[in-house]
């Protein structure tokens, strides 16, 4: 059995396994928490709805932050909740700015 979230605000609503809600929610709602270009490097940082943690006694990681180009290219996090996604989407623009120069 799946279990999907959705956001209401920044807070995580577990609907279950309500896939119809969840799918109408995925579509309609911005999930993007953080989309910056830095000197032709993507840093993305997007609610995912579904739990992507392997580990069944670990938290939900609902939130993923990648980089998309430049020395970083593909790297990524992951967390549980949206402040902690927001704080990674910082940590990893500052990242991609160093490495530019910019930071």
């Amino acid at each position: 059995m799946s279990v999907f979230y959705v956001l209401e605000g920044k807070e995580v609503v577990c609907v279950g396994d309500d896939v119809e809600l969840w799918s109408q929610r995925f579509e309609l709602d911005n999930r993007q928490i953080g989309d910056d270009h830095i000197d032709g490097v993507r840093v993305s940082t997007v609610f995912m709805g579904v739990d992507h943690n392997f580990d069944p006694d670990g938290e939900p990681l609902l939130f993923e932050t990648m980089i998309f180009g430049g020395d970083h290219d593909k790297e990524r996090w992951r967390y549980s909740t949206f402040d902690e996604a927001e704080a990674g989407h910082v940590r990893a623009v500052d990242l991609v700015k160093n490495v530019a120069g910019r930071g």
